[in-house]
C-alpha cells in the first residue's frame, strides 16, 4: 500500500511539473513580445487626439444645428404624420436646413 502512495504522489507531482514547464513556456513567449512604453504612449495620443477631433466635431454640428430655425407648424406636422416626439421632428427639420420636404424624404427613405 505504501508503495502505490508512493505512485500517486510520483504521478500528481509530475502533473505539477508539466504546468510549471507550460506556464514557463507562455511566460517567456509573452517577454518576447511586450510592448515598449513609447509605442503604448503613442497609442493613447492618438486615440485621445482622436476622440477631441470628434467632440470638437460634434460641438460644430450642434451650433450649427442650432442656428437652424424652423418652422412650429412643420414640426407639428411631422409629430402627427410619423409619430414621432417634438424634439426629434425639430432635429430631423434642423438637420435638413428646416427644409419640410427633404425632412419628409429623409424620415420615408429611414
Amino acid at each position: 500500500m505504501d508503495q502505490e502512495n508512493k505512485e500517486a504522489q510520483a504521478q500528481a507531482h509530475s502533473k505539477h511539473n508539466t504546468g510549471a514547464a507550460d506556464l514557463e513556456k507562455v511566460t517567456d513567449f509573452v517577454e518576447e513580445k511586450e510592448i515598449s512604453g513609447k509605442n503604448l504612449d503613442n497609442a493613447i495620443t492618438a486615440i485621445l487626439d482622436k476622440r477631441k477631433l470628434e467632440a470638437e466635431q460634434k460641438a460644430e454640428l450642434e451650433r450649427r444645428l442650432a442656428s437652424v430655425k424652423v418652422k412650429k407648424e412643420d414640426v407639428e406636422l411631422i409629430c402627427q404624420e410619423f409619430e414621432i416626439t417634438k424634439v426629434k421632428a425639430e432635429r430631423i427639420l434642423k438637420e435638413n436646413n428646416g427644409d419640410l420636404r427633404a425632412a419628409l424624404t429623409t424620415l420615408v427613405n429611414v
